[in-house]
């Protein structure tokens, strides 16, 4: 036997015999991804990521009964029948008249996605489809291009529109985020109070987004029971 063929041989028994992971080396370079690479090649040895999910189901469309907040005195300028949104406070108001208004908490933008300003409702959607804007997909890739609307969509069973902006008074499917930094711009309520507001505003209703509270504006819980409007 020849050295040359003795060698070869030799090469031959250690590849036979080394692991899975290390045989891979031989076909797909330096990862040792084994079968995983070999299922799903890439020139960067990393599987291609799936496409989106063209349209995910939002689930069943429960009746959701009208709840009523606290009623609160809240001393302010501001028209009966608007709404202020107090970002720092996490508070969404539907002012009564003069002295009062109703108390709802909501979730706001995180940080780097709150705004201010004012726009008028409009319209107001039930149990709205869900569309991810595309930097919300690139974020997160898993994300389908569109939800149908239901109780697992996060625009929950009402969305209310704020003038051509994309951010919206909404329903969530995750009501433990109320009274959080949590969203992306728009403001969170519970099902329940989205539905009781909803039935209080039409496409009149103006809305006005504070970072907080004027120093004029007293907002202080009203001594007695808020009353069901």
């Amino acid at each position: 036997m020849t050295w040359r063929v003795a060698v070869a041989l030799a090469v031959l028994c250690g590849a036979l015999s080394a692991p899975a992971s290390a045989q891979s080396l031989s076909q797909w370079g330096m990862w040792g991804e084994g079968a995983q690479l070999r299922a799903s090649p890439s020139f960067l040895g990393v599987a291609p990521v799936r496409p989106p999910v063209a349209v995910m189901d939002g689930g069943g469309r429960p009746e959701i009964a009208p709840k009523a907040p606290e009623t609160i005195a809240f001393s302010s300028t501001y028209e009966p029948g608007s709404i202020v949104i107090d970002t720092a406070g996490r508070r969404l108001y539907y002012t009564l008249s003069a002295t009062q208004a109703l108390s709802y908490p909501i979730a706001v933008g995180r940080e780097g996605f709150t705004w201010t300003g004012t726009e008028k409702v409009s319209k107001i959607v039930d149990w709205p489809d869900w569309l991810p804007p595309e930097e919300m997909r690139v974020r997160k890739p898993n994300l389908p291009l569109r939800m149908t609307g239901g109780i697992k969509n996060p625009l929950g069973v009402k969305a209310i529109y704020l003038g051509n902006t994309l951010y919206r008074i909404h329903g969530t499917n995750d009501a433990e985020s109320i009274g959080e930094a949590a969203s992306s711009g728009c403001f969170r309520m519970h099902n329940e109070h989205v539905v009781h507001l909803a039935k209080l505003i039409d496409a009149t209703t103006t809305v006005h987004v504070l970072r907080r509270l004027p120093k004029g504006v007293l907002a202080t819980p009203a001594p007695a029971k808020g009353q069901d409007i």
